[in-house]
């Protein structure tokens, strides 16, 4: 038995010498091209490595302080000065144009999706919400969110619905789910689709009861039972 054992090992250790034979043979007839390859990987990675230290980097905190004052118009309501700049600093619309290699200028896009939206141009506002690209876990479902509301007031409450309950599972919170789930809910009352309202408002109940929107949710239930009880 020891005999065999000792013939298997040594059967295997000429299969990893064979092996290793093979690879040194292949390094040894492809080094000049593997050599290329490795010294093409380094640069990448250097140009990259510079191109983020050197360029990048700066370039962001250039967009930073153009933001700073966009947003300052932003909150006081100002959305043309915030969407085109007031002759001293950029608005968001250049700055998601000339810096859209950096945080600052995709998140420029979400901002002037919102001033559309709020000025009531809501292809506009969906043009610039799509761009945004964003993971942050507020304000991309906010964004994805307002797509839906362009569409709602564009008239297309099917495509609002789709995108109200894209945003409640990016959500995934007591504030956002619900509120757009409400959101949801709502479009399909107004398109007389009481059972899936009731679906909606139901899951609201269940699994978001401390919320805003679960917290009134009793009347809308009702309501809609009422609904579906008065077309059987």
């Amino acid at each position: 038995m020891a005999k065999k054992k000792t013939a298997a090992t040594d059967q295997n250790i000429e299969v990893v010498e064979g092996a290793l034979s093979k690879t040194e043979q292949f390094i040894e007839d492809n080094q000049k091209i593997l050599m290329i390859i490795m010294i093409a990987i380094l640069a990448v990675v250097g140009i990259y490595m510079g191109y983020k230290k050197f360029y990048l980097a700066p370039l962001e905190e250039e967009a930073l302080s153009q933001m700073f004052v966009a947003e300052q118009y932003f909150e006081k309501d100002s959305l043309t000065l915030a969407l085109n700049g007031d002759g001293m600093y950029l608005g968001f619309l250049d700055i998601a144009d000339e810096y859209s290699a950096t945080r600052s200028g995709d998140l420029a896009n979400y901002y002037a999706g919102v001033c559309y939206l709020k000025l009531g141009q809501f292809e506009d506002a969906i043009d610039y919400l799509e761009d945004f690209s964003g993971d942050d876990k507020m304000v991309n479902p906010i964004a994805t969110g307002g797509i839906g509301d362009a569409h709602r007031e564009l008239g297309d409450h099917e495509k609002a619905i789709s995108y109200y309950l894209e945003a409640a599972e990016k959500g995934n919170n007591d504030f956002i789910t619900p509120l757009y789930l409400m959101k949801a809910a709502r479009t399909y009352e107004f398109l007389n689709d009481y059972q899936k309202a009731l679906e909606i408002f139901e899951r609201i109940e269940k699994e978001y009861p401390k919320s805003g929107e679960g917290r009134k949710i009793e009347k809308f239930i009702t309501r809609a039972k009422l609904k579906i009880g008065s077309s059987q």
